[in-house]
């Protein structure tokens, strides 16, 4: 089935469409103006055909590889884009493409705010985790040494061209990295979308999966202007995950470790308070593919997480899903994420 889904955006600032469609980044021209300078912005992970597939439709373009791996979403690397930017002659009316993951979405939206003040931007994820988790809110950021995302602006993309048909060059690992994502908001905030992952065929229901994760952060982003924070759900799984990441994370130095979405989904567990449910997300994330379980250093994990979650008034905000469709803010004391680490 091939079908155009137009999310049309309106956050904030301004609006901006979401494109999803089989073969859209072939047709990049028809949604978005590719006649003036064009940079490109992509890693060296990513099938190059992709890039060519956007330049091939530009008047004048450069395309940008950085180094594949969460090392490169550096201010050293985005200093080097914006020196190429500048001796391409870039000018305030041109255009700045990002065809790759979620650290080339972050890095080339984070050039695209400062060069000039703001250029255009256009975001076009290739993979599970980028589309599931990067298209829709417009937040982008860079890292500072081995602390992520401490450097950054809201700056939202004019367009974001999510194709599934990327999908199909993905590592297995990846591609399942992605969906514990989409499990995330399956869990706070629909059922129907938890049962396509824990009964469907995730490849033959990809483009189902992906609507369903545009369409709930779209609501999200929206609602944001009228219930400041409701976005925070999309924190459910990251205050233990985010932390396992920190520890033993595949970025960095690192040549081997665990995937975002693979820390998040050993993240969510513990903080699923039906036994029931509990019981059913382990066998899906089993049956995806997702770790249920890892062994890590538990005071460092704890060290990182009172790094990374700043107290209120000495507590912690956590967010808890009591049952399927439903999420909570929690506040606890730092004995309480002792007792998460120790006692998962």
């Amino acid at each position: 089935m091939k079908f155009t889904v137009n999310l049309d955006v309106h956050s904030g600032v301004h609006s901006y469409d979401v494109i999803l469609k089989r073969g859209c980044l072939q047709n990049a021209y028809q949604f978005i103006h590719m006649g003036r300078k064009v940079v490109v912005i992509t890693d060296a992970g990513v099938p190059v055909q992709y890039a060519q597939q956007i330049a091939d439709q530009c008047r004048e373009y450069r395309i940008l590889t950085v180094k594949q791996g969460e090392s490169s979403k550096s201010l050293s690397t985005l200093e080097h884009i914006l020196q190429q930017m500048l001796d391409f002659g870039m000018s305030k009316q041109d255009l700045v493409v990002a065809v790759g993951g979620g650290m080339v979405g972050n890095l080339a939206g984070v050039a695209a705010s400062l060069y000039l003040q703001g250029i255009d931007f256009v975001n076009c994820p290739t993979t599970t985790l980028a589309m599931v988790n990067r298209t829709i809110g417009g937040t982008v950021s860079v890292n500072l040494g081995h602390t992520r995302n401490v450097a950054g602006a809201v700056y939202r993309p004019k367009l974001v061209l999510v194709d599934p048909d990327t999908l199909a060059t993905l590592p297995r690992r990846h591609y399942i990295n992605g969906l514990a994502e989409a499990l995330k908001q399956a869990l706070c905030f629909d059922p129907a979308l938890f049962d396509l992952l824990e009964h469907g065929d995730v490849d033959a229901d990809i483009e189902s999966i992906l609507l369903r994760c545009l369409t709930i952060r779209k609501g999200l982003a929206e609602q944001e202007r009228s219930q400041p924070g409701i976005s925070c759900a999309l924190q459910f799984g990251h205050t233990l995950g985010d932390a396992i990441e920190a520890v033993k994370g595949n970025w960095g130095r690192r040549t081997t470790g665990l995937y975002h979405g693979e820390c998040v989904a050993l993240g969510i567990l513990p903080m699923i308070e039906n036994n029931a449910l509990q019981k059913r997300t382990r066998a899906t994330m089993r049956r995806l593919g997702l770790p249920t379980r890892c062994a890590y250093d538990k005071e460092a994990v704890l060290s990182e997480m009172l790094r990374l979650h700043a107290p209120q008034q000495g507590q912690f905000t956590v967010i808890r899903v009591p049952g399927l469709g439903c999420w909570r803010v929690d506040a606890v004391s730092e004995s309480d994420l002792r007792d998460l680490v120790y006692n998962k």
